[in-house]
């Protein structure tokens, strides 16, 4: 039966560090053992994170699921290597579109509903992760999570929490099939109610049985275009049938003898990077941690990234800037000289060059004794995503066509084949050409603001991946806004307000102040192994041997 426990209350914990050869990391127990399970059947970094990453649509579906995109960077023993899946925009879409069927004065691509899906990537970066890196037969990857889907799981408690949040917003709720599947009482499942996702796991057969085909050139795919033009969508087979993934080049900056490594835009990671060059213009580890001036730094550094970021960065076809003048030392040192350290400021973009939002996401990693580490992000954007569901199939769908524009200037403008703007970030961090971190925090514009907070706590102060993970971390808004964890201390609070930061109450079911995983490499892997840790924000482990 249901447990009758409290799990509103608890006390406060600090997680320790986990190590062993070879570590899967994510924020679902379950997911983190599919993983283990192939790499205990002699499959490597590449076959666990495949596991893992189908898991985790089962059993976190407030984050993730079927109609996901994803965003990788790999470490193959040699070299990184960088995966872009993120959906492409239907054919029929471009900003005529819209104003034909919202009206003229539209703005905003719809958050919820059909015309927010772009072509879901995760399925298809699945298959080619398995194909060029993993080692084990595909569909023994998809194993454990058809089994989750059909016999189910019992619901934990962080998960439950943003399951029941999103019950209560009404235009998630409205969506086709959202109710059917994922509300199958009229009401999110209760902590440690069991819950199945039967049509997931036909899914997760088909995709395992064909390679992905089905869920692109099959009987899937002609399911999800069926009831996209039923329910007004655009979406046609010709749209599913032409997606295909891309590897690209990871983009990088050096800090304190390190080099953290991003996915190149349509991606925001050019974010931390941008913040990571202004910071390392100032001595953060004579200042101490956790203070005013510590905390203040950062955040300064962050709003100046994000002021050029979310004004140039876009799918690179739309951009007026490339990002080496953005990642330009100059230019940074530029942008470095407006901080103030004595008060808060609001900053608009910059010049780089010649110039001729909220999100529900799971990030995942793991590492072998081969030495293979992976960097994985999946998500479908505003927790349950566009809030679309086929329930026969067990599919929902990501909402990140909201990431496109409508004006006619922007960058992001909406376009036919286009990636819209991203907040998933997998991130990977190297020393003298060598492997260090495989790392990410997920949560919207949370991420790039994870990444920097806990790369200087690890860099600049010598926190363990753990502690770096555990310590209260502050939350850039817009303008002077900011939230802070009720844990950072109250001095430190304090001092900021008085330098002219708006701390402000937050309120944002999806992602809170994020949340990561961590895998740092000690030396040779099959000897000294890898250091793991798992964000106690999220319900995650770091499962070993």
């Amino acid at each position: 039966m249901t447990p009758t426990f409290d799990f509103s209350r608890g006390y406060a914990s600090q997680r320790q560090p986990v190590f062993g050869r070879n570590l899967v990391a994510t924020s679902h127990p379950l997911a983190a053992q599919a993983g283990l399970r192939m790499l205990a059947a002699g499959g490597n970094a590449a076959d666990a994170v495949v596991a893992a990453a189908a898991v985790i649509t089962i059993t976190e579906p407030c984050s993730n699921g079927l109609g996901s995109d994803a965003f990788s960077i790999l470490w193959d023993g040699e070299r990184l290597h960088g995966l872009n899946a993120s959906g492409t925009a239907p054919a029929a879409w471009d900003r005529a579109y819209f104003l034909r069927k919202y009206g003229e004065g539209a703005t905003a691509i719809p958050l919820r509903g059909w015309d927010s899906v772009t072509i879901p990537g995760a399925v298809a970066a699945w298959v080619a992760l398995s194909e060029r890196f993993g080692k084990l037969p595909f569909a023994d990857l998809l194993a454990p999570a058809i089994e989750i889907a059909e016999r189910g799981y019992a619901v934990p408690v962080i998960v439950q929490q943003k399951w029941q949040l999103a019950s209560q917003v009404a235009d998630i709720v409205s969506q086709p099939g959202f109710a059917e599947m994922f509300l199958p009482k009229g009401r999110a499942p209760a902590v440690g109610e069991r819950f199945a996702l039967p049509g997931a796991a036909r899914t997760l057969r088909a995709i395992a049985a064909s390679r992905g085909e089905a869920f692109y050139r099959g009987e899937v795919a002609e399911a999800l275009v069926a009831q996209a033009r039923a329910q007004g969508g655009a979406h046609t087979l010709a749209d599913f049938a032409g997606y295909r993934p891309e590897w690209v080049t990871p983009i990088e900056k050096t800090y304190r003898g390190h080099t953290l490594h991003e996915i190149p835009p349509n991606g925001q990671g050019i974010a931390a990077l941008m913040a990571l060059g202004i910071a390392q213009h100032f001595d953060i580890a004579a200042m101490p941690v956790d203070s005013t001036a510590f905390q203040h730094t950062l955040i300064e550094a962050m709003k100046l990234a994000f002021a050029d970021v979310y004004r140039y960065v876009a799918d690179p076809s739309g951009m007026t800037v490339r990002p080496e003048d953005l990642l330009d030392d100059g230019y940074l040192a530029e942008r470095a000289r407006l901080i103030d350290p004595r008060r808060a400021q609001s900053f608009e973009a910059g010049t780089p060059g010649d110039l001729h939002r909220r999100g529900g996401t799971i990030y995942l990693s793991a590492a072998d004794e081969r030495g293979m580490m992976i960097s994985w992000i999946q998500s479908n954007y505003m927790g349950f995503g566009s809030g679309v569901c086929a329930p026969d199939w067990g599919v929902s769908l990501q909402n990140r066509g909201a990431g496109f524009s409508l004006r006619a200037d922007s960058p992001n403008l909406v376009a036919p084949g286009k990636r819209p703007f991203h907040t998933i970030i997998p991130a990977f961090l190297t020393k003298d050409g060598q492997p260090v971190m495989s790392f990410g925090v997920m949560g919207g514009n949370m991420q790039p603001q994870g990444h920097l907070q806990t790369l200087v706590r690890m860099l600049d102060h010598g926190q363990n991946p753990q502690a770096a993970c555990d310590a209260p971390r502050w939350r850039f808004n817009s303008g002077l806004s900011v939230n802070v964890e009720p844990d950072m201390p109250a001095a430190t609070i304090e001092g900021l307000r008085r330098m002219g930061h708006q701390i402000e109450d937050f309120q944002d079911s999806y992602q809170d102040f994020g949340s990561g995983q961590f895998i740092w490499r000690l030396g040779d892997p099959a000897v000294e192994g890898y250091l793991g840790a798992s964000d106690s924000r999220r319900d995650g482990l770091v499962a070993a041997f």
